[in-house]
């Protein structure tokens, strides 16, 4: 299947001579939610303002939907909504009235029953007569996401979306995003809240000093670069870990009520058999067990400091 966006060999040098992007290749698939996660500065929101023609093109190429975004820029720009992570938005306009001219700006015909569908599903129907500089900063970034919509994208680019909003406000949005992507909508999202990634996400790219560092599903990564945490609750405290368990990757925890093995779980052999043998010939009652798997933010960090 070919790529929606395709970035091939992509610079990016600024005239104060700030690199902020080297030598980027990246393919975005037709339908996906592909979350771009990196820390200030990693070169992520200037990555998408070139895709949507706002920031020049420096070397390299850009096509979105076969189309290159500099010779074929009209069609592009069509296919693409953009929510910001600035709230700018007309605020003396009425809801309705501000989304609708959105629309007209890429030149669709008025449409009011698109927007009143676009409005609906943001639960802003209620606010359409509204002022939009009377709404809440949640309601407002409803708004945003409502002018990315409303001329009908392909493509939806999402900079930092839910930043300052609550956390039911988060999921809400969450849920909206999902369904657009079950309409064939590509997202493409950024985000500081790691667990937004996790959450949503069918790919993940991780950017770092204007170089993409890692692509991969998020599934795979969680279970290839995941590691497994088990932690061995005792019936007695333990003051130091006897010698016959130095071969196993243990630290005390919780002044020595509890054993906390790291390991990786897709080993062919974890050495957790050997671990519970071991404490049985030690006389080292278990009282609970408990596993987790490393978070998405545990990988992100750790692929950040394995570069620095």
């Amino acid at each position: 299947m070919q790529p929606i966006i395709s970035i091939s060999n992509l610079s990016k040098t600024y005239a104060n001579g700030f690199e902020a992007l080297k030598n980027v290749s990246l393919d975005v698939r037709k339908g996906e939610i592909f979350a771009l996660l990196g820390p200030n500065g990693a070169g992520k929101t200037t990555l998408i303002n070139i895709v949507c023609g706002l920031v020049n093109l420096g070397t390299g190429s850009v096509r979105v939907g076969g189309h290159d975004i500099v010779g074929d820029y009209r069609k592009t720009r069509s296919m693409i909504g953009l929510v910001p992570q600035e709230l700018s938005i007309d605020a003396f306009e009425s809801v309705f009235a501000t989304v609708s001219f959105s629309r007209g700006l890429f030149g669709k015909p008025a449409d009011p029953a698109h927007i009143e569908k676009v409005l609906r599903s943001l639960s802003l129907w209620d606010k359409r007569k509204e002022k939009v500089m009377t709404l809440s900063g949640g309601m407002k970034r409803r708004v945003l996401i409502a002018k990315a919509l409303a001329h009908e994208p392909e493509v939806l680019f999402l900079d930092e979306p839910t930043a300052g909003v609550d956390v039911e406000l988060r999921r809400d949005m969450w849920a909206m995003v999902r369904g657009l992507r079950d309409t064939g909508v590509t997202i493409i999202l950024t985000t500081h809240y790691i667990e937004e990634a996790q959450e949503m996400a069918d790919r993940v790219g991780i950017i770092s000093k204007g170089e993409i560092i890692l692509v991969e599903d998020k599934d795979v990564l969680m279970r290839t670069l995941g590691k497994k945490q088990l932690r061995i609750e005792l019936r007695e405290p333990l003051t130091e870990l006897p010698p016959s368990l130095s071969s196993h990757a243990l630290d005390l925890a919780d002044g020595g009520d509890a054993l906390v093995s790291t390991y990786d779980a897709t080993a062919d052999r974890t050495g957790i058999n050997a671990l519970f043998l071991d404490l049985a010939r030690e006389g080292i009652a278990i009282r609970d067990l408990e596993t987790r798997q490393s978070t998405l933010e545990e990988i992100f960090v750790g692929l950040l400091e394995a570069r620095t």
